[in-house]
């Protein structure tokens, strides 16, 4: 009998860019529900958040557009660059970016505000992808798998001096995509563990706003500091099953600070309910599925590791958000990916889906 002819067919995955469709579509919605009153309070404009939001989330899919053109290759062998030029920003922003909240972490140009931190999230995924790939055979050895691991310090480092919280992140991105490459995971689960006792320890006992931020998250009425917390509590709390309605918060109106922003899924289950945050949480789920499946199906080492530092990066940070706004964890100030409000954040989030696209073009499919 003859064998059959098979037949390979272009593939692109339509699944994971209409979740990120839907994610960012969404995003939209809440944010001008949850920013109104306030944007017309203090700009003159209800829809002051909402068009900033949507002009950086059209860039954001013009990066995805760009990206398919050029491939994730041409990204990956410019990453020593891109990576360094991150990193020097990562570290003049705390010298000379611009003051919010007693923090510097933006850069203000021409009225736009770019966040350093959110490049470099996506410079380390590209830049760790190719140090795994280039010292895969070489990691056999655990002193060699902590070295690769100690290219993602410096950034995290640097990060750290004005948001921790991103520092976090992207720590847990070098982490994740080392401990996957490495035959000896176990020696890297001790060192965590060793890691978050020594950080559970200073934080309790340590002083300064970190410290603090523990206190308030063991008793959020112990202090003022907790006033946030609370009121994203009550919010959570009034919205039941089913929730008020959309635009029906009371909390968003002056009483919930950040409410389109970190604490925008307090906003989402007081309108919606635990039924519509279970929905956004599946949202996120079927997401992180489509990108995993693209790794396990990618042609080259190099792309299997993008997508894993992608799936890190937004299953980290949508779990942190997600833990904070239920108090959880301490308060930590991170966004919800896609939906908070945040014009770096978005496009180079949509930037990294880009990557991911990218990679599921080689992903071979035969009829």
């Amino acid at each position: 009998m003859a064998k059959e002819k098979q037949i390979k067919i272009r593939y692109f995955d339509y699944g994971l860019l209409f979740m990120a469709i839907l994610l960012v579509a969404f995003g939209l919605v809440m944010i001008y529900s949850s920013s109104a009153y306030n944007a017309a309070a203090q700009f003159g404009d209800a829809t002051h958040y909402l068009k900033r939001q949507l002009i950086s989330a059209l860039i954001g899919f013009g990066f995805i557009v760009a990206i398919q053109a050029f491939g994730y290759h041409f990204f990956i062998n410019t990453s020593v660059m891109s990576y360094g030029a991150a990193l020097f920003l990562c570290l003049i922003v705390n010298i000379i970016g611009e003051k919010y909240n007693g923090q510097r972490r933006w850069f203000s140009i021409g009225g736009l505000s770019i966040q350093p931190s959110e490049i470099g999230k996506i410079t380390l995924i590209l830049f760790m992808a190719l140090v795994i790939t280039k010292l895969y055979p070489k990691l056999n050895d655990f002193q060699t798998a902590l070295k690769v691991m100690a290219f993602g310090v410096p950034m995290a480092f640097f990060v750290a001096i004005n948001n921790l919280s991103t520092a976090i992140i992207l720590a847990g991105i070098t982490y994740v995509m080392v401990v996957i490459a490495t035959p000896h995971p176990k020696y890297f689960l001790y060192m965590l563990g060793g890691v978050a006792f020594v950080g559970t320890l200073f934080l309790a006992f340590g002083s300064g706003y970190r410290a603090e931020r523990f206190a308030i998250w063991l008793d959020p009425e112990s202090a003022d500091e907790g006033y946030q917390v609370l009121q994203g509590l009550y919010a959570i709390g009034s919205g039941g099953l089913m929730g008020k309605g959309l635009g029906e918060s009371i909390q968003k109106i002056s009483t919930l600070p950040e409410a389109e922003n970190d604490m925008i899924f307090s906003i989402i289950c007081e309108e919606l309910g635990v039924l519509g945050a279970f929905c956004v949480i599946i949202m996120y789920v079927i997401l992180l599925w489509r990108i995993f499946v693209i790794a396990m199906e990618a042609k080259d080492m190099e792309g299997s590791y993008i997508c894993i530092g992608v799936m890190t990066h937004i299953g980290l940070q949508a779990t942190m958000n997600i833990a904070v706004a239920t108090n959880t964890i301490p308060n930590t100030g991170v966004a919800l990916p896609f939906i908070s409000y945040g014009g770096t954040a978005i496009m180079f989030t949509l930037a990294e889906i880009g990557l991911v696209l990218s990679v599921s073009r080689g992903v071979k499919v035969y009829e």
